[in-house]
């Protein structure tokens, strides 16, 4: 116990560069509805600065919000009223001010995928496209706009993160947009097209020679070493939140209605809790039928998958994964900030965990964009072939509707894919080449 307790006292010391502090009596709202921060654990209240973790308990902290005083204002109509991007929903999302960063992020396609349907064998599909995200083509858009346009709000001048890739991009292209300088950790061995996706914004590329989880870790120290306002540290309450606006943007494209299944990729498994959370408030704040029930499934690549393995082991115990193999590297987070609470949410809304090999990640890609004309990056083929098993073990039946989060573009990882769709056949330019591969064709048509 005494062992415990001088551990304690270390964290506190160390959680000093990242907050004042719980205090009782909470810091000066400028937002009527944004009202403090408070630990998923034990309920304590922060004031809204650069905090993410619980003095006490060492939980993760996360945005409140006066719901009386946002279901006295927010209505269907208001919203309907407003432009069409994430930002529609602004009362639920943590900045005490108007946006100023990612004002045209958000609002992407809720596409009736009729086709894919067919081929997966159930009644009803759609798929949230966030391949189209504004302006980095990936649903971490949604999570940077938040993050930013906070880190103003506290007067942070330079900001940064630990990334996978698609944070990197959307870090570097709004912190550009924004006037900020901007720093991306990644390992090493991240998709080119990733890298590149970052270098020409004019950020700070940094490489690590190692997996995501050393990258955050180190992440963690420069941020309390400099300052800086680093999205998925310290700056964390507020970039997690931005998840939700996928949430709400499904049922209301849905016509004020919840998917009876959502399935969601996991990779720290923050935009699953997020999506559920998203759910919930509609239903509190009279948005959508309260009595509606939802049932939100899990998918990642068998080469990381500590929150699905944890899950069919019948426990919330995340057993971490050292060294991630998987071609779906935004996926390869060993130790997963959110998995216990990923767990308990599918858990919770009835819903199951799946994880695909490779192989059947690059086909989950080739099904998507051969039925709907949607090129997901790795991620993507991820989702498509988790949803597979759990309609095919009747998990999510066959009679049901279901929606897919695909989170982001094939044209950022297109490694994965290369030499496995076939290859251009070459002519010269003859009609008479041309005629002869088109007979050829048909002749080896059955």
């Amino acid at each position: 116990m005494r062992g415990r307790w001088r551990l304690v006292v270390i964290f506190r010391f160390i959680s000093g560069f990242f907050s004042v502090g719980a205090i009782t009596a909470m810091d000066k709202n400028l937002s009527p509805y944004f009202t403090h921060l408070k630990c998923r654990e034990c309920g304590r209240k922060y004031p809204k600065e650069a905090v993410h973790v619980c003095d006490f308990d060492f939980g993760p902290l996360e945005a409140a919000y006066d719901y009386d005083a946002i279901r006295a204002t927010l209505t269907r109509s208001v919203i309907e009223g407003r432009d069409e991007s994430m930002w529609r929903y602004r009362e639920l999302l943590p900045i005490d001010g108007e946006p100023t960063v990612g004002t045209q992020v958000g609002f992407t396609p809720l596409v009736k995928a009729d086709r894919l349907a067919r081929r997966l064998g159930i009644r009803e599909l759609y798929i949230k496209n966030d391949t189209v995200n504004y302006p980095t083509l990936s649903f971490k858009d949604r999570v940077v706009s938040v993050a930013l346009s906070r880190a103003r709000e506290m007067g942070f001048k330079v900001v940064a993160c630990a990334s996978t890739g698609n944070l990197a991009n959307s870090v570097a292209a709004n912190a550009a947009a924004a006037g900020l300088k901007s720093y991306v950790l990644i390992p090493a061995d991240l998709e080119q097209g990733k890298v590149l996706g970052s270098l020409v914004y004019g950020t700070n590329v940094i490489g690590i020679h190692g997996a995501y989880d050393q990258v955050n870790r180190l992440c963690s120290e420069i941020a309390g070493k400099y300052g800086w306002g680093f999205v998925n540290v310290n700056l964390r309450p507020y970039y997690a939140e931005g998840s939700k606006s996928m949430g709400f943007e499904i049922a209301e494209q849905l016509g004020w209605k919840l998917p009876r299944h959502t399935v969601v990729p996991m990779a720290s498994g923050s935009l699953l809790t997020k999506i559920s959370k998203a759910y919930t408030e509609f239903q509190k704040l009279g948005l959508i039928d309260a009595s509606e029930r939802y049932t939100i499934h899990g998918a990642q690549a068998t080469g990381c998958s500590p929150i699905s393995g944890a899950f069919k082991r019948g426990t919330d115990i995340v057993k971490p994964v050292q060294k991630p193999e998987t071609i779906a590297k935004s996926l390869a987070i060993g130790t997963p900030a959110d998995g216990y609470y990923a767990i308990h949410v599918m858990r919770e809304t009835g819903g199951g965990a799946e994880d695909c090999s490779d192989e059947e990640i690059v086909e989950g890609i080739r099904v998507l964009a051969e039925c709907e004309g949607i090129f997901a990056e790795t991620a993507g083929g991820v989702t498509v072939a988790c949803a597979r098993k759990l309609i095919e073990t009747g998990k999510i039946p066959a009679d049901d509707s279901v929606v897919l989060c695909i989170t982001g573009n094939g044209l950022k990882t297109q490694e994965a894919i290369l030499g496995k769709c076939g290859e251009a056949r070459l002519i010269k330019p003859s009609l008479r080449e041309f005629e002869a591969l088109i007979a050829a064709e048909v002749g080896a048509t059955p």
